[in-house]
């Protein structure tokens, strides 16, 4: 019987699933034992959405700063010292006595070295991937969709039996070990192995902000990540307060739902997307039009019913077009930026949208607070409207002029 053998190109996408996996789930930890945290540490809603806050802030000012790094340093090693740091804080976490050793260790070292993660890796998988970079992003990107549900159920469940340091100090054990692995078995591209030219920071943001396309995605990504930001953080106490349900039920299907819809709809997002873009130059920002602007009302009425199943039926299909639109995040924006200018423009376009979505859990905070979470959870339906908007303007103004022509290799 003959071997199967995967390719290393493939290979690579199943090591930065791993490593994405673990990214994700030690960012959705906090999240899901927030009920837990408050109670132990005696803090309030307001003080919570401040972690929160502070740790996509921190992502989000750091996060260019590893897309410059990426385009001329060695990847290899700005991922393996990225997980090494976001695994570290994340077990120095569970230590945490009060509000102000959470946003360090939460806020500051987690969030500090996960930013130099995503740039890199995107990076590297548009180098070993041209006909398939859309069906390869969309494959690491589900590892965020399963890292969410899955660590959210674990974390829960720890958290619930053995109590809510337990769930930090499981995760980035599990981060260190994964360290271990991957210096030994990832290897350096070849254009990392040849001199490369180095840009100065003037040249990168001048080069990448003359298009006009990266402005309206740029914004679009930042209305998407308010409310990701937005339901991430608060989604499983929405569930745990309004329908009275266990913290592993609400940790679990406060994500299941949303995040196995998008998969499939990532999936099916970047298969169409990578057979007519070679065809149609507007399909993959068409893609993404889609997805925010047939996602909106299903974020709405998430919040507004007061049936439980109605919920989740919703959730679901807001998830399914936000995979539509994840299929085709930075595969759109490298249909009008240089290779040599990705991971720059990755980590530009990542910072604006994390710097915007920042604002979303102190928010909710207070509209929960206010109003109540039923309000703030149907309010970020507007995000995605303005986020559609923008996608369209790009399409139908400026693409076509800056669309950057590739050879494939």
């Amino acid at each position: 019987m003959k071997r199967l053998r995967i390719t290393y190109k493939w290979e690579l996408i199943i090591m930065l699933w791993v490593a994405y996996f673990l990214n994700q789930g030690d960012r959705q930890i906090f999240n899901v034992v927030i009920p837990l945290i408050k109670e132990d540490l005696h803090l309030t809603d307001i003080q919570l959405g401040l972690v929160a806050s502070v740790f996509t802030v921190v992502y989000g000012c750091l996060v260019p700063f590893g897309g410059y790094m990426g385009d001329f340093l060695k990847r290899k090693w700005i991922i393996l010292i990225s997980i090494l740091i976001f695994s570290i804080g994340t077990l120095c976490t569970g230590f945490s006595g009060g509000l102000i050793s959470l946003i360090i260790l939460r806020g500051v070292t987690t969030g500090g070295g996960e930013a130099f993660y995503y740039p890199a890796a995107t990076s590297l998988i548009s180098q070993y991937h041209h006909k398939t970079r859309a069906m390869a992003m969309s494959i690491h990107q589900t590892s965020l969709y399963v890292g969410i549900v899955a660590s959210g159920f674990i974390a829960a469940y720890i958290g619930e039996h053995f109590g809510w340091r337990m769930s930090f100090f499981t995760f980035g054990a599990g981060g260190l070990l994964l360290c271990v692995y991957l210096f030994f078995r990832m290897a350096d591209t070849p254009q990392e192995n040849k001199e490369e030219r180095r840009h100065s920071i003037g040249y990168v943001i001048k080069e990448i902000f003359k298009k006009k396309t990266v402005w309206m995605l740029c914004l679009a990504f930042g209305g998407m990540c308010f409310v990701n930001i937005g339901y991430v953080t608060w989604m499983s106490t929405f569930y745990h307060e309004k329908f009275h349900l266990s913290l592993s039920t609400a940790g679990f299907t406060s994500m299941f739902f949303h995040f196995a819809a998008a998969l499939l709809g990532v999936l099916i997002g970047g298969k169409f997307s990578d057979k007519y873009a070679q065809k149609r130059k507007t399909v993959r920002l068409e893609t993404e039009l889609v997805g925010l602007l047939f996602g909106a009302p299903f974020i709405f009425f998430m919040g507004y019913t007061s049936n439980l199943y109605v919920s989740y039926a919703m959730l679901a299909l807001f998830g399914f077009f936000r995979g539509i639109y994840d299929s085709n995040l930075y595969a759109a924006l490298f249909d009008v930026i240089a290779p040599d200018l990705r991971a720059s423009s990755v980590g530009i376009m990542t910072a604006f949208a994390f710097i915007v979505g920042a604002l979303a859990p102190l928010i909710l905070g207070y509209l929960k607070t206010d109003y109540g979470l039923s309000f703030g959870i149907s309010f970020l339906a507007i995000f995605y409207l303005l986020g559609a908007l923008a996608v369209f303007v790009a399409i139908r103004f400026f693409l076509l002029k800056e669309f950057y022509e590739e050879t494939d290799n």
